[in-house]
């Protein structure tokens, strides 16, 4: 049935918040048919039964643009590790980090893999997320990667949200690999990345790029495989050094690249020439306790667009708020609350791809928040607090 708000705040992202007060929205099956203010309301509209907002913010659905939630295990003993001094390389190098969580995600059945995942899907959905980036990443064979692949395209299927699914077998270096970075490429990355296309389960290709995990030569042959496959790719870049990745990235057109605390000014420069956004991630840089910020002044100066993820992982980043994210941008970085809102609507969109959500507007998919809040700054204001009163997704109701 067609659903007509009336008496709200809109934040259309269209133009800065594009906030229109005294404003009505009408949406017809998974789209929005019409948002302005509520004098301009097509007579065709003005019979259908109304739900006063009362004033509330109405604003594009979250996208959580970059998450590893399919996982087994947890590392919470790594957490008391590094909080008695043990550095996030040392406790890689140790056997931990993303090798822990590979041990117990290769152990994993996949009933129980996706069990866990949508728990956590159901958090960032709760939050008010619409779409959901997941990655694989912690199989690290052809066969445990396809698992965690088919677990990832599953989560949408179960919950009724939209999956983007990111192969991400360019994660880590498996024990069975050690010294042979460039041999599990070719054996490992680029043969899954074939199959999971011919399944049809990705979306994008990521990778790794850092002393411990994959050089940029090595990322390279994976980004080749990924162009001649067509499908886009996308780069952990520049979170402990700077390796280049981010120009690598831009050189292949990259949706994204993420992290990007030791980006440099040549970095900067690429992205902004490939058009790729820059995906901020603090619950990394809060959980590691890093001092080095990414540069998002010379970001802001440049024009590369920000948006703010989650990072849900097990290791560096165990969040599932993305208001909590916002929050932090804002508090570490600098960030304003309209960038982080942006970073979480339009530009989160953008770094998946999509163009028919992130934004409020006749034609765009109605996949809408409406918040116990009057400005779009109250979502970035409030620490670990979703004010979220109602969620219309794909044009469903879910007060």
């Amino acid at each position: 049935m067609p659903i007509l708000l009336r008496n709200a705040t809109l934040a259309t992202m269209a133009q800065g918040y594009g906030l229109i007060r005294n404003a009505a929205l009408v949406t017809e099956g998974d789209r929005i048919a019409f948002a302005g203010p509520e004098a301009d309301l097509p007579q065709v509209y003005a019979g259908l039964p109304a739900r006063d907002m009362d004033g509330a913010l109405v604003t594009p659905a979250l996208i959580d643009c970059h998450t590893h939630i399919v996982f087994g295990g947890d590392r919470a003993k790594e957490f008391e590790m590094r909080l008695n001094g043990a550095s996030y390389e040392e406790v890689a190098r140790a056997g931990g980090g993303i090798l822990s969580t590979v041990r117990a995600t290769r152990a994993a059945s996949n009933s129980a893999l996706l069990a866990q995942a949508l728990a956590r899907a159901d958090q960032i959905i709760a939050g008010g997320a619409a779409v959901i980036e997941v990655k694989s990443g912690y199989g690290l064979t052809v066969a445990d990667e396809l698992k965690m692949l088919r677990v990832a395209r599953r989560i949408g299927v179960e919950r009724g949200v939209r999956v983007k699914v990111t192969h991400l077998a360019a994660h880590a270096i498996p024990p069975e690999y050690v010294g042979r970075a460039g041999a599990y490429i070719d054996e490992i990355a680029i043969p899954s990345l074939r199959l999971a296309v011919a399944e049809g389960l990705v979306d994008a290709v990521d990778a790794f790029c850092e002393g411990i995990a994959f050089q940029p030569a090595e990322v390279e042959r994976l980004f080749l495989a990924a162009r001649d496959l067509g499908i886009p790719v996308k780069l952990h870049a520049e979170q402990l050094s700077d390796l280049k990745g981010a120009v690598l990235a831009a050189r292949y057109m990259a949706l994204s690249a993420d992290h990007l605390e030791y980006l440099g000014p040549d970095g900067v420069a690429a992205l902004a020439q490939s058009g790729s956004v820059a995906v901020i991630l603090p619950g990394a840089f809060y959980t590691l306790r890093e001092r080095q910020m990414p540069p998002i002044a010379d970001l802001r100066a440049a024009g590369v667009p920000m948006a703010v993820a989650t990072d849900c992982n097990p290791g560096s980043s165990p969040m599932t708020s993305l208001t909590l994210a916002m929050n932090m941008a804002c508090t570490f970085f600098r960030l304003t609350p309209l960038e982080a809102l942006q970073g979480t609507t339009i530009h989160a969109a953008r770094a998946l791809g999509m163009d028919d959500c992130g934004v409020i507007a006749a034609g765009k998919r109605a996949d809408l928040c409406v918040w116990d809040a009057r400005h779009p700054a109250e979502l970035s204001y409030r620490i670990a607090a979703t004010p979220l009163r109602a969620r219309i997704f794909g044009g469903h109701l879910d007060a």
